[in-house]
């Protein structure tokens, strides 16, 4: 089997992802550093091993890192060993720790949260409203990025005079460019400012999650400070980072495609037919890390090896022809059906989907209500790609509002 190094610097996502699904539906890689693994890249195969109980998240199973080969200052160190949380555990634990958090983001509690997010929409459209006509902005940090943390912020109960610094942190933290002399720091900082959030939580509660997990813990539901502290840190960074990416893959996918642009303004097909073919198109993350085998596992006519790591390319396997069709590398907002696993599968499946889909579902009907002569300032071809390979983030989104 072929080993395929994943680039660190993200030159060509597309291109990187065509060559994981040729390599069958399990595919060997070298994540940045030098750290082997399996990626599995088909739609069919993807569904099969996140259901399967053999391949688990007990990071103790992993042959490399029970032999040591593992460095605590390896850049994707926090993504692969983030600490106890529900993204860490399986069975019982994984239900323990899921619980309060899926309760708190199910359609119908998340459905609630619709009129603040429009109030913050409107909000950012406004001050994009107020500046000069034909001033070039960047769209991601003026409009994509404020939304999603704010309103996560909110559902956490996180100040907002803590913004900066968590960006600044996750801009490290996801970073396969970050110096490994400052990974330790890094990880360290972080624990330290969520901490101080939940210390501060557990002195003045309030009406959000973090003071909900706080409760449960304290009402026998036996959360650890540890638990809470990563839980609290696993939702923020999953909770912005997927539905930026939503937001401004979006946008770009209209821009490049004018007829059917034409189609959603003019009302003949969804905003949320838009937001599904993005998900699958041009999925907000491109890997998640990791799982580990704990026996030999078939993937279709190859093995995922006992006490391998394996991760889930999402950017590869939303575009399966096996899955999609002949058309699976095309954006077409008429697709139908459209069952992609964007947002995972089986028993970690993402909580805060029905969250991501609502906020983009306001967001992007209201930008181009607001300015539907948006125009990109750059060819998306010069569109940059930031150095992580767990999420299809660009640098900017440069346009101009019209």
């Amino acid at each position: 089997m072929t080993r395929i190094a994943l680039d660190p610097f993200v030159t060509d996502l597309d291109g990187e992802s065509a060559r994981l699904r040729a390599a069958g539906p399990l595919a060997e890689v070298e994540l940045p550093g030098g750290v082997h693994c399996y990626a599995v890249t088909h739609h069919a195969e993807a569904r099969q091993l996140l259901t399967d109980s053999r391949v688990v998240k007990d990071i103790n199973v992993w042959s490399a890192w029970q032999r040591g080969e593992i460095p605590m200052d390896w850049p994707l160190i926090g993504l692969a060993n983030p600490g106890r949380s529900m993204l860490t555990v399986d069975g019982a634990d994984h239900r323990r720790l899921r619980t309060l958090v899926a309760q708190a983001l199910t359609v119908k509690r998340v459905e609630r949260l619709r009129a603040g997010i429009e109030a913050l929409t409107t909000a950012s459209l406004d001050r994009l409203s107020a500046l000069p006509r034909g001033e070039q902005i960047d769209l991601k940090a003026e409009f994509a990025y404020p939304l999603p943390m704010n309103v996560i912020s909110e559902l956490m109960g996180v100040d907002a005079a803590d913004h900066p610094r968590l960006k600044e942190l996750f801009e490290k933290f996801f970073s396969t460019q970050t110096p490994p002399e400052e990974v330790p720091q890094m990880m360290a900082d972080l624990g330290a400012l969520f901490t101080k959030i939940v210390d501060a939580k557990r002195e003045n509660p309030g009406d959000d999650l973090t003071s909900a997990l706080i409760a449960a813990s304290e009402d026998g539901d036996h959360l650890t400070d540890e638990e809470i502290v990563n839980t609290l840190q696993l939702i923020i960074a999953a909770g912005h980072e997927t539905t930026i990416s939503l937001i401004v893959n979006a946008v770009v996918a209209l821009q490049t495609h004018p007829e059917q642009r034409k189609q959603v303004l003019g009302g003949e097909v969804p905003w949320e037919n838009v937001i599904e073919e993005t998900l699958r198109w041009n999925t907000p993350t491109s890997h998640v890390l990791i799982r580990f085998a704990t026996e030999d596992v078939e993937v279709g006519d190859k093995v995922l090896p006992k006490g391998e790591a394996l991760i889930v390319s999402f950017g590869a396997l939303g575009r399966d022809e096996a899955q999609y069709g002949p058309t699976a590398g095309d954006f077409d907002v008429t697709r139908s059906p459209n069952r992609h696993i964007a947002f995972g599968h089986g028993p970690h499946v993402c909580p805060g989907a029905a969250l991501s889909r609502l906020e983009a579902g306001v967001a992007l009907p209201a930008l181009y209500e607001r300015f539907p002569d948006l125009e990109l300032a750059a060819p998306a071809s010069e569109l940059r790609n930031k150095p992580i390979v767990t999420q299809n983030d660009l640098y900017d989104l440069p346009v101009e509002l019209g």
